[in-house]
């Protein structure tokens, strides 16, 4: 089982992007998981790994601003 840390679109690659990590995972020592999906597939969806260094370059960019913003609330 995992949560759902949070969800973005990248017009750049035009597919929208998860970030999850495991809810059993101990405090300290949680993994961050990327994934890309069609938010509007039929079938459920499926998680798509990230295949470009320049994709994971831009999901860690996206990340660190959104902890950012987090920092300052």
């Amino acid at each position: 089982k995992c949560e759902v840390l949070f969800t973005f679109d990248s017009d750049e690659y035009g597919k929208s992007y998860v970030l999850y990590y495991p809810i059993d995972s101990e405090e300290g020592d949680t993994e961050l998981w990327a994934a890309s999906y069609d938010p509007n597939a039929t079938d459920g969806g499926n998680l798509e790994p990230i295949t470009s260094d320049e994709e994971w370059d831009m999901i860690e960019e996206v990340l660190n601003t959104f902890l950012e913003e987090e920092e300052e609330e």
